[in-house]
């Protein structure tokens, strides 16, 4: 059995390695769905293989107290989440179709949202930056000036 320090470095470098991952599959995978196929038979097949999948990892994260007591437990959030994700889904197979680039329009959206989250994150989290973080911020803004420019 790991450690509590090496099983909480694990998970802090593992989430961030499988999230990266996944973001960049989901965009190659997102640009490479057929032009000619209708939105929604494409999300209907998508959200079917992600119940599939989301129902294994019951496996790895067993429910213990029943599945009942947990849906109790649940806010609006996760019916937010859900309308969230359908809109990202939707937007980059859009986003896609419409002729922009993989690489421009994924950091282009993640930054665009960061920078849209960012005061999200000071007031209502009560989330902590430095100058660095703001530096950062305006890199971003430069960057996306950059990815914008027209030659």
């Amino acid at each position: 059995m790991m450690q509590p320090k090496i099983k909480s470095m694990f998970l802090f470098y593992f989430s961030i390695t499988l999230a990266i991952c996944s973001s960049a599959l989901y965009h190659f995978i997102a640009k490479s769905t057929p032009a000619n196929v209708n939105f929604t038979a494409s999300l209907l097949v998508t959200y079917a293989v992600a119940f599939c999948v989301t129902s294994l990892t019951l496996f790895f994260f067993p429910v213990k107290n029943g599945m009942m007591t947990e849906l109790k437990h649940l806010n609006w959030a996760s019916v937010g989440l859900g309308v969230a994700i359908v809109g990202i889904e939707f937007g980059f197979l859009l986003v896609y179709r419409s002729g922009w680039n993989l690489g421009i329009a994924a950091v282009l959206t993640n930054v665009a949202a960061s920078l849209i989250l960012l005061p999200v994150a000071i007031f209502l989290f009560k989330d902590k930056i430095s100058w660095v973080n703001i530096a950062g911020v305006f890199v971003c803004l430069a960057g996306l000036v950059m990815l914008n420019w027209k030659r």
